[in-house]
């Protein structure tokens, strides 16, 4: 962990109302960091099929490691069996095999060398990796289906999840790896430039390969129906590849989208992740008397929050938590984090070296300055069916999102959103000083990151 003489102190914000200070107070649970922090919140929880756990950056220690307690808590006590990630689906997945004993990577930082590229330590971090080790040796006392596994819900591998496919069908079928081959040839003129693919189809300049990848999915699709009874092991590797095809149709249109503007890839990246997550509930009922499978869910809260509740959702904008809320309603329970000041892992630029950067205090107003104005350092709020905290924070207020770029020189106009937070957590956890995330390779930027920062004066961009 950082050291905190790399912290200055925050600057002062204007006092919330006393109401509310006096009201958050009366209805927090503070962290001490004890395991027992969190017997409410699994209370709370109850039943609930889906825990969508969030954070509010990319590259912030705190919440990586108490996502973790979490969701090691569901696993032990409320019989969690699989975790999905906002990861891309076949690095995810040589991270799942290692898990339950089927890889021959020989700990858990190698199994987390497919996450290459960037924003790699997303993934490639101390606190994943140890959380991958003890969840294989969880893994190890159990029978296949009953162990936990580890998925990815993203869609950027177009390209690999290609390659995903004929890899299977290689082995298994050759004469439809032909056909497959043929329909996915359509791609060969971007060499592998995903970006150059959809400008090219949104525009007309190439021809559009929706029909091909369509019809990949379709084959794959019914060859599972045709054959319902495949072994268990058997029936994972089919359906790893068939979640590959989905993924390959879903980011052809993805990558389409993105030239018709934010909303619409948007729209379409977390259509895919609820997508994912249904099309493995289902995958993991199949054994027979199989419960429904319990899940936990990490991603941005960008993500797991109810965008509906949002200034996304004023935008058209919809999302995971949103989307999982209207499937399964109380079946999802939805968990937000914040921090008011520290440190955090993030980029300057998309495709640059990971930098530890500070971050300011919350912006005037905003939901990290109240909270900072609690007095409580770190706490948890149980939102859901507390008639009090639901009225205290039903009033729109900011609320930051760092996502793997930080740029606060326009804290205001690229890390801020607002929301009305009651509806938009069941629950949220607050730390008021948090610290950056160790990635496995860290590099002279990481190391160096906080010198020649400019001031924590400097005017923020309004």
């Amino acid at each position: 962990m950082a050291n905190n003489s790399l912290h200055k102190n925050p600057a002062p914000v204007k006092n919330a109302p006393r109401a509310l200070l006096d009201g958050l107070q009366r209805n927090l649970h503070s962290l001490s960091g004890a395991s027992q922090d969190y017997d409410s919140l699994l209370q709370a929880i109850d039943s609930a099929r889906f825990v969508l756990i969030g954070e509010a950056s990319h590259g912030t220690h705190e919440f990586y490691k108490e996502r973790v307690k979490i969701t090691q808590r569901l696993i032990l006590e409320k019989g969690f069996t699989a975790i999905a990630v906002e990861a891309d689906w076949p690095d995810a997945w040589r991270v799942n095999r290692y898990v339950r004993g089927l890889s021959a990577d020989a700990d858990a930082r190698e199994a987390l060398a497919g996450f290459e590229h960037f924003p790699a330590w997303m993934w490639r971090n101390t606190a994943v990796c140890d959380f991958i080790e003890w969840l294989r040796q969880h893994n190890k006392a159990l029978s296949p289906e009953k162990q936990v596994g580890f998925y990815g819900m993203d869609l950027y591998s177009l390209f690999r999840s290609m390659e995903e496919v004929l890899s299977y069908l290689d082995r298994t079928d050759p004469d439809e790896a032909l056909r497959a081959r043929s329909r996915y040839a359509c791609f060969d003129h971007v060499a592998q430039n995903s970006q150059a693919y959809g400008y090219g189809a949104a525009y007309g300049m190439a021809r559009s390969c929706e029909d091909d990848v369509v019809q990949q999915l379709r084959d794959m699709t019914l060859r599972l129906a045709q054959n319902p009874s495949t072994p268990s092991l058997a029936r994972d590797d089919y359906f790893y590849a068939q979640q590959n095809a989905r993924l390959v149709r879903n980011a052809e249109e993805y990558y389409r989208s993105m030239f018709r503007g934010r909303v619409s890839s948007w729209n379409l990246r977390d259509s895919h992740m609820v997508e994912t997550l249904v099309a493995l509930s289902n995958h993991l009922s199949q054994d027979e008397g199989a419960a429904a499978p319990r899940m936990a869910v990490w991603a941005h809260n960008s993500h797991l929050g109810d965008a509906g509740v949002t200034d996304m959702g004023d935008r058209g904008e919809w999302n995971v938590g949103q989307l999982m809320r209207e499937r399964f309603g109380a079946d999802a329970f939805l968990i937000g984090m914040s921090t008011h000041h520290g440190t955090v892992t993030a980029a300057s630029e998309w495709d640059e070296p990971p930098q530890r950067k500070r971050v300011r205090p919350g912006l005037e107003g905003s939901w990290e300055a109240v909270f900072h104005q609690v007095g409580t350092p770190n706490f948890m709020l149980l939102l859901k069916d507390n008639t009090e905290l639901l009225n205290l924070t039903e009033a729109l207020r900011l609320q930051r999102a760092i996502g793997v770029i930080y740029r606060p020189e326009t804290e205001r106009q690229s890390h801020y959103f607002f929301t009305h937070l009651g509806r938009q957590f069941d629950a949220l956890l607050h730390w008021d000083e948090s610290h950056a995330l160790e990635p496995l390779d860290k590099g002279l930027a990481w190391h160096e990151g906080l010198a020649g920062e400019v001031p924590e004066t400097y005017p923020s961009g309004m």
